[in-house]
């Protein structure tokens, strides 16, 4: 049995599976069953239930007691008893059915319509009465009421043969050049018959006339459907006293209201077929239409698809067993598939036991039906080269692509592309590849700016983390995964610069940290390289850069700083030994200058040497100052710089110096003379 699932809807296919030969003996049948897990799986709800070659027609007895099918080769029909689940007889006849019609409750009365013009009745014990009409007919159906049975076919009359009397009466006169299908409804006995020309024709057995007419072929064809030629109908049958369902030729399946001339709604099937079978499921308000593709069941008020059945083979026949969810199709092959939908009804009393069985199913679920076929889209056809296949019966069109054998689906694909094992060889190897790198350590990816921090916040963190753990803690966010600061290991502007003397001077310790880290930086560089590679190489000896070493005291601290220090001496002294070597090649060229009126003639230096510094910027200005001795700059110990400077005098200035400087000594000569005056007369008074 294979499951299938549509919209949530289980169909069961209780005809899957292999079958058995006829000729084979029930000894040998054991053995095969004990030998083959499949066919010892498989569900036979009837035996047997199977024409030699096709079937066409398949119909049940209104006591639901007998299923009767038709088909070929040889011409026949094959009656099964449900009660006994296996073939009640089977007959062979003169020329093949075209179809047929149980006019009692059980097998006793049926007639058959053949393709070679004849009508051939039987009775219970078999064969009983053969007649034929003028035309070639395509379908009959039974008045019961008077016991007429009218023909239609490949002419403008409807034949009429009554059963009680047993001559044919006079036929009715019809507009259409040929007739297709016919129906009578079965609460108000309305005769309508589906023409060649696209129009149902409603007639009055009673008065024997024409009541209506319905152009279905207009009414088919709406803006999203396109057709090629004049639609005819194919398919007729009444719902009720008011409804009915035409199908088309070109896959439209139409509903109307027998008081309007306009239809209720329009299914198309999109596969352009013509409409085998149309059907009414009362329980659901369904209609299960399908030509030989597909089988549909959809809303009768809303068109909305409640779910469809595709068949491994063509479609000539589908019979809904009345008051259940089983459904029968006549296939273009020998097996006629049963379904079993559970949504639609409850299994026939006679097979009670599928109830059971599809209720363990869904509480153990197994493989569906699409797991030997595999889901392509049209792009993947033309990939494989198989865009010429669609529309034929190796592809099965579902919603945007299409199902395929999954066999041959590979035997395209190795067509199509040679070196696919290869391919799948390598994934595998990939993917064992990362199984064993799974169980190694972890590396740690670093951003492409700022390494080295980021490889020391990783660090802190873990000790952190470690710390954390102990004290039962919450861990703080770490800084390579705030977004705040994630410009800086993402942007080059914000690159550490470790070569400047503020790195240098404030991190002392940095050369032995930054070696080992370096060294660390290195080897999970390589390890990064390692991975990239498709084929996995030996894994190398643990690196001894995470050697413990001891901290520095603070006299290594110190001793570093000084060592900073006359390092950065020595680089300033080569920096200006390069400058004052640049000074003197460069050559100074004569330039002439114009003094404009009003202003007063300045040496030239004096006047040069101004602009020159005020073109220059702040630095270059304090490297001349400090060259020429005004300028002195000295580093602190805490790594900052401390400039001093003198001031340059204006020439006010330098007047006012040099006016005060001799109004000092004048002053000091003043003094002098007047004590040397005092000691004069002091030595007269004395003497």
């Amino acid at each position: 049995m294979q499951v299938s699932s549509l919209n949530e809807v289980k169909i069961y296919s209780l005809s899957a599976g292999r079958s058995l030969p006829e000729w084979l003996s029930d000894r040998k049948k054991r053995a095969l069953q004990k030998k083959d897990v499949d066919i010892r799986r498989r569900i036979e709800l009837i035996q047997d239930f199977e024409m030699p070659t096709v079937s066409t027609k398949i119909k049940v007895s209104r006591d639901g007691q007998y299923i009767m099918a038709v088909g070929t080769y040889k011409p026949r029909i094959r009656c099964f008893d449900t009660y006994q689940l296996s073939q009640k007889f089977e007959r062979c006849l003169d020329s093949e059915v075209v179809t047929f019609e149980i006019l009692s409750d059980d097998y006793s009365k049926i007639v058959f319509l053949q393709c070679g013009r004849f009508v051939e009745f039987h009775s219970q014990h078999g064969h009983y009465y053969r007649t034929r009409i003028p035309k070639f007919g395509r379908d009959f159906s039974y008045h019961y009421p008077s016991c007429d049975l009218y023909f239609v076919g490949a002419s403008s009359e409807v034949y009429r043969l009554n059963l009680e009397q047993g001559r044919f009466l006079n036929s009715l006169q019809t507009d259409a050049s040929e007739s297709n299908v016919c129906d009578i409804n079965p609460v108000h006995f309305l005769f309508a018959m589906g023409t060649a020309e696209g129009k149902v024709e409603c007639w009055d057995p009673r008065t024997r006339n024409r009541v209506g007419l319905l152009d279905c072929a207009l009414s088919s064809v709406t803006a999203d459907t396109e057709i090629d030629g004049l639609p005819s109908v194919s398919a007729l049958k009444f719902d009720g006293a008011l409804n009915m369902a035409v199908g088309t030729s070109t896959g439209q399946v139409l509903l109307y209201d027998l008081r309007s001339s306009n239809p209720l709604i329009v299914k198309d099937h999109h596969y352009g077929l013509p409409i085998k079978s149309v059907q009414f499921q009362h329980q659901l308000d369904l209609i299960i239409s399908a030509d030989s593709r597909i089988i549909k069941m959809w809303n009768k008020d809303t068109g909305k698809i409640f779910t469809s059945m595709e068949p491994e083979y063509d479609i000539n026949d589908v019979c809904l067993y009345p008051n259940s969810g089983m459904l029968m199709t006549a296939n273009e092959a020998p097996k006629m598939n049963i379904y079993y939908i559970p949504v639609l009804g409850p299994a026939p009393k006679w097979c009670s036991f599928l109830d059971n069985l599809t209720e363990e199913l869904e509480e153990n679920p197994e493989s569906t039906v699409y797991d030997d076929y595999k889901f392509v889209t049209r792009k993947d056809l033309e990939n494989l080269g198989l865009a010429h296949l669609i529309g034929s019966s190796l592809l099965r069109a579902y919603m945007h692509g299409f199902f395929m054998d999954i066999r041959l689906y590979h035997k395209a694909k190795m067509m199509a592309n040679p070196f696919a094992y290869e391919e799948y060889r390598r994934e595998k190897i990939r993917q064992k590849i990362e199984e064993t790198r799974a169980q190694r350590v972890q590396l740690k990816k670093l951003p492409k700016v700022n390494k080295e921090l980021a490889l020391k916040l990783i660090e802190e963190e873990g000790e952190e983390q470690q710390v954390t753990r102990k004290r039962k803690q919450k861990n703080l966010p770490s800084l390579l995964k705030d977004d705040r600061f994630k410009v800086m290991f993402e942007n080059p502007d914000f690159q550490v610069d470790e070569q400047s003397e503020e790195f240098r001077l404030l991190n002392p310790l940095v050369s032995k940290i930054s070696e080992k880290r370096k060294r660390k930086l290195k080897i999970l560089e390589e390890l990064e390289a390692q991975e990239q590679e498709e084929e996995e190489e030996p894994e190398g000896k643990a690196s001894d850069a995470e050697s413990s070493e001891s901290s520095d005291d603070e006299k290594g601290w110190v001793e570093e700083v000084r060592k900073q220090r006359k390092l950065l001496r020595q680089e300033e002294k080569v920096k200006r030994q390069e400058r004052f070597k640049e000074d003197q090649q460069t050559v100074l060229k004569p330039q002439f200058f114009e003094i404009k009126e009003g202003e007063e003639f300045r040496s030239f230096k004096d006047s040069a040497k101004k602009q020159k510094l005020m073109k220059k910027t702040l630095g270059d200005r304090l490297k001349l100052e400090e060259k020429l001795g005004t300028l002195n700059v000295s580093d602190t110990t805490v790594g900052s710089k401390q400039a001093t400077f003198k001031l340059k005098k204006s020439e006010q200035q330098k007047k006012q110096q040099e006016a005060e400087k001799q109004h000092r000594q004048e002053r000091k000569t003043l003094r002098r003379s007047a004590s040397h005056l005092k000691s004069r007369h002091g030595r007269g008074r004395l003497f």
